[in-house]
């Protein structure tokens, strides 16, 4: 993906852009001084002209210049979030173009992030499996760049490659997307950025006593794995474990999905793609706070050598699990990773996982549930969302759901009461989590693949989603006090 760059209006970028964006408010005014006040008063004139659409596509004759124009509402809602959707619906909307330009709609430092961003995000295409028009260059426009514009840019770059990485992992297929080849571009791009890397194997993971990994993992024949991923800066104000869900296929296992459910669950990995993204934008962004990523990976098939229904497996730390539904499998693979991160002792602990279908049932296909065992990090992190342009809503973890994970046989049963399921499978979680360190789980099930038409920003497949909010967290958490 190429990166935006900041320019003013004079700059060669600007003039020889095949398409120019320009952003209008809800009374059809064109927002941004980059642009001429002569130039915005004939792009308004003819959006009135043309009608009220979201998008409209002008000739650059409009403002006597080649190309084309592109023209975006911003939402009435206002904010940053309002020009990063604006401006990503309008390259989303560029098919052909090599080079755009987008004027800022006005020059403060958050608002030039927010159009670089948005158009970074908008401007995505996923292009492993064929060839797509790709947009060469991305300038926005200001009117004179200075040095908080830069750095906003700079950042919003980063931020954005984030999500990308983990849109291309999801996106990808999973006959080339197995657990051996996701820990090999986790070992390459924290490479990439110095962070540190630990692998335990199939056979590692079998003498160390992960059963859920190993259980989830049998019915394959690519074995699984559990990968640390760290970012650890020389001054660090704290250390955050990060744990994702990858299932790299969930074809249920012997619990077998019918088909149709079948046919994103490429996506399943979603939530360790969301961790590996968060560990190297943090590592690239330098952020004054240790970060240890955990990929949970597995791929859950039915095989000769898979697990049952009735199997009772033993967790790392020796809780045991009756399997009672083997289409229940994230919530084992992460309670292996989330004992190994607790006991290391970090200052708090965030598991992201496409973990339940109740999630969609409770929340749609665009907004997170997120539960903890700490009210005020549950906050942060809704919060945190919020600042990012995520959706996420704070659900709580009833305790009398616990009493329906009761087993006969073992500790706990692998799953419980259907009401309420996605509450029921973070009390679940919580079952291995240190009860003194604060734990927030955030079910992304929905948000992480969009099946529908793209919208503002977000591609169809996979979003990148919970990137920008544990990245929003990370800062958030690194600006605490210290005591």
């Amino acid at each position: 993906m190429v990166d935006a760059r900041i320019a003013a209006p004079t700059a060669a970028a600007a003039r020889n852009s095949d398409v120019l964006v320009v952003m209008a408010d809800a009374a059809g005014d064109v927002r941004g001084k980059a642009l001429p006040a002569a130039q915005r008063r004939a792009v308004a004139a003819a959006v009135a002209a043309v009608g009220e659409a979201e998008v409209l596509v002008l000739p650059g004759s409009v403002i006597d210049r080649g190309g084309s124009i592109i023209v975006s509402r911003l939402p009435e809602s206002g904010g940053a979030e309002a020009v990063r959707r604006c401006a990503g619906t309008a390259l989303m909307s560029v098919t052909q173009a090599a080079r755009v330009a987008v004027v800022c709609p006005d020059d403060h430092p958050d608002t030039v992030g927010a159009t670089a961003e948005g158009a970074r995000l908008g401007a995505y295409r996923f292009t492993r499996y064929r060839d797509l028009p790709r947009i060469r260059s991305l300038t926005v426009l200001v009117t004179g760049p200075d040095r908080e514009q830069r750095a906003a840019v700079k950042r919003a770059n980063v931020v954005a490659d984030g999500v990308c990485l983990a849109r291309d992992l999801v996106n990808t297929a999973p006959n080339d997307l197995g657990p051996e080849e996701m820990t090999a571009i986790a070992r390459a791009e924290a490479d990439r950025v110095g962070a540190s890397v630990k692998v335990w194997d199939d056979r590692a993971l079998r003498r160390g006593g992960f059963g859920g990994l190993t259980a989830v993992g049998q019915g394959s024949a690519r074995g699984p794995r559990l990968v640390r991923v760290e970012h650890r800066p020389a001054r660090s104000r704290g250390t955050l474990a990060l744990v994702g869900k990858g299932i790299t296929f969930d074809s249920g296992g012997l619990s077998l999905k019918p088909a149709k459910a079948m046919e994103w669950m490429k996506s399943d990995m979603g939530g360790a793609a969301a961790v590996l993204a968060a560990v190297v934008t943090a590592s690239r962004l330098d952020l004054p706070v240790t970060v240890v990523g955990w990929l949970a990976l597995a791929e859950n098939m039915p095989s000769g050598t898979a697990q049952r229904p009735g199997d009772v497996i033993t967790i790392r730390g020796g809780t045991t699990v009756e399997v009672l539904n083997t289409d229940a499998e994230g919530r084992l693979v992460l309670a292996d990773a989330l004992v190994t991160a607790g006991a290391e002792q970090p200052d708090a602990i965030l598991d992201v996982a496409t973990l339940t279908g109740a999630q969609l049932v409770a929340l749609g296909s665009r907004v997170a549930g997120v539960m903890g065992n700490d009210d005020r990090q549950r906050t942060a992190v809704v919060t945190a969302g919020d600042d990012a342009g995520e959706s996420l809503w704070a659900m709580p973890l009833p305790p009398e759901l616990r009493a329906s994970l009761d087993s006969t046989v073992a500790d706990l049963a692998n799953i419980g009461d259907r009401n309420g399921g996605m509450l029921t499978a973070a009390v679940f979680l919580q079952q291995f989590v240190p009860a003194d360190t604060p734990w927030t789980h955030l079910d992304i099930a929905g948000p992480a693949f969009n099946e529908g038409a793209p919208h503002d920003y977000t591609p169809k497949g996979g979003t990148g989603f919970a990137v920008r909010t544990l990245v929003s967290f990370l800062d958030s958490f690194a600006a605490r006090p210290q005591h």
